[in-house]
């Protein structure tokens, strides 16, 4: 491996980028290059160490480029820039995903496809942020990017920080830690506000949001002049609904423009809005050569530097930039793990076409049942919230079926549809799927969020087993009033075994436990929690059939599972 270390290169500006090149030492000749992108740093990619799991102390999340010394060896050159503003580049980092970093991307693609040693056939690769700028910079259509394969992606950056229309906190470390900023740097809001403006707007944003009142984290980033404590959360804070700032840095505004091969490449996660290949799958044009392929869960499998997807890295761009018959294309579309039985299949279509939709109706008792409430005089269950300043109890109400006496596969998206009334006009509802064994232990399968006044749905966008919210607007909620709610939970492939239950559960927050070993504990929190007292009735009747929608599969053709490698011996 040749190793061409700190090249500038000028974006149509002018602003010099600094990248690192690591190629095949082969003089004369011309490889495909790919392009791993983020604002994590280009040397921590390069990084000289073994993989390490997640539980390792010196595992770091932003090593996330992937594995040069297994690609560049088979015929490939690696580029890694410092995007501008980080790193050893010039300039301003304009924020997470901005449209400024996707002009840049576009301009690294064409100068890489025009250098001597490119034979000017470009993809990219990565994990991650590495991944949904694939979709980003394909959408800004550079004539010498010919395919991407994304892992990891996020589809909507407002969902990924406000899920169901929550504030999410998670995030925050995240952004004051992974970016190696070389200068100070301004939020959106600084650079299109005049100074007085944006001063008005911190002050209401402070003023006119209870739940975020009693953060001394939030009053930090609201108060702090010049307003650069951490530029990026008062954009998140000043952006609370859905728009053109969210818009501009979401893949799925613009799948239209997308016209390169995609492999979408993905996990089954248990948060929501995180890491699913389906949402891009779906949203891509039918014409366009397209798979999806969702691997087991996360955190059981991750190892970074990342190495799982090489192989298959390997054959997706021996194909499409080296004209190589790899028979990846003569495959069915779709390959899944399926979590429960720990194996591979291919599907031909998703949601699959065999779906069996299954309605497990929220009953008394406790009961998830696939037979409705018959009597329509049923009282509601319900809960009281209490605030964290006074409490850290977490109230919830619980719906669990029978023990299943054959194996029940689910495969594919989920939705939950339920009537509830509140005594505010707004409070959050976190719904939550568990696995439940035999000796009682539960194991979380998905969650999902939604903030009561987003409530609204989309309906030319929407179907019964994919509820699109509009979070462009809030609609109050009318105290006391009953209404249908209808929560999203990202897609998901398990088999739950005989003996085992499915459990519902519905709650007002979703801090981490771990919260109680640190000092600053606005990472943990999780979405927002409600500052208000909040009763909370959920309605069960036959005028009321709360339901949990699963796409329950009765059936598998055994030659759609990938078969054993047979023994050499």
């Amino acid at each position: 491996i040749k190793e061409d270390l700190d090249i500038h290169l000028a974006a149509r500006d002018g602003i010099k980028l600094c990248t690192d090149v690591f190629r095949p030492d082969v003089e004369g000749k011309k490889f495909p290059a790919l392009i791993a992108w983020s604002p994590y740093g280009k040397s921590l990619q390069s990084i000289r160490i073994p993989p390490l799991r997640a539980d390792n102390l010196l595992f770091d999340h932003a090593v996330e480029a992937g594995e040069l010394e297994y690609f560049v060896p088979r015929g490939y050159v690696y580029v890694i820039p410092d995007p501008r503003g980080t790193g050893k580049s010039e300039g301003e980092w304009d924020g997470f995903l901005g449209p400024q970093e996707q002009e840049d991307i576009y301009d690294v693609i064409e100068w890489v496809a025009q250098q001597p040693w490119c034979d000017g056939q470009v993809g990219m690769i990565g994990l991650s942020y590495f991944g949904t700028v694939q979709l980003l910079a394909a959408a800004q259509q550079p004539p010498h990017l010919k395919a991407i394969m994304p892992i990891s992606i996020n589809d909507s950056a407002y969902l990924l920080f406000n899920p169901g229309g929550i504030l999410q906190t998670r995030w925050l470390q995240y952004l004051l830690s992974y970016f190696p900023l070389n200068q100070q740097c301004r939020s959106y809001a600084e650079r299109e506000n005049s100074p007085e403006e944006l001063k008005r707007k911190m002050k209401e944003r402070w003023e006119n949001d209870p739940d975020i009142q009693g953060f001394p984290y939030f009053l930090r980033v609201l108060t702090t002049w010049p307003p650069r404590f951490h530029p990026f959360l008062l954009d998140i804070l000043l952006h609370p609904l859905d728009g053109d700032f969210w818009k501009a840095r979401s893949n799925n505004t613009q799948w239209h423009k997308i016209k390169v091969p995609a492999y979408l490449t993905s996990h089954w996660h248990v948060g929501q809005r995180l890491g699913n290949a389906f949402p891009a799958y779906l949203g891509l044009g039918m014409d366009l050569p397209k798979k999806a392929m969702m691997w087991g869960e996360y955190w059981s499998t991750l190892e970074l530097p990342f190495r799982y997807y090489n192989d298959e890295y390997l054959r997706w761009y021996d194909h499409w930039l080296k004209g190589v018959d790899t028979g990846i294309m003569d495959e069915p579309p779709i390959k899944i793990k399926v979590r429960g039985v720990n194996k591979y299949r291919f599907e031909n279509e998703w949601p699959l076409a065999r779906t069996k939709w299954t309605k497990f109706y929220l009953r008394r008792s406790g009961r998830l049942s696939t037979e409705p409430e018959e009597k329509e005089d049923v009282l509601p269950d319900g809960m009281v919230h209490i605030p964290p300043m006074v409490s850290n109890e977490v109230p919830s109400v619980r719906y669990a079926t029978e023990p299943f006496s054959q194996p029940l596969e689910i495969t594919g998206p989920i939705a939950l549809h339920f009537y509830a009334s509140i005594d505010t006009e707004d409070a959050n509802f976190i719904a939550k799927l568990y696995d439940v064994f035999p000796n009682g232990e539960r194991q979380l399968l998905t969650a999902s969020y939604l903030k009561a006044s987003h409530r609204a749905l989309i309906p030319e966008k929407s179907k019964p087993w994919l509820p699109v919210h509009d979070h462009t607007k809030e609609v109050p909620v009318k105290p006391g009033e009953v209404n249908e709610y209808a929560i999203e939970f990202r897609e998901q492939s398990i088999v739950i075994q005989p003996g085992h239950k499915i459990e519902l559960e519905i709650m007002t927050m979703d801090y981490h436990p771990y919260h109680k070993a640190t000092w600053l504990k606005i990472d943990w929190i999780g979405p927002i929690p409600n500052a208000k007292e909040i009763r909370y009735k959920f309605y069960r009747d036959a005028k009321h059939r709360s339901h949990l929608l699963l796409p329950v599969i009765p059936e598998t053709d055994p030659k759609l599972w990938l078969q054993p490698i047979p023994d050499k011996k």
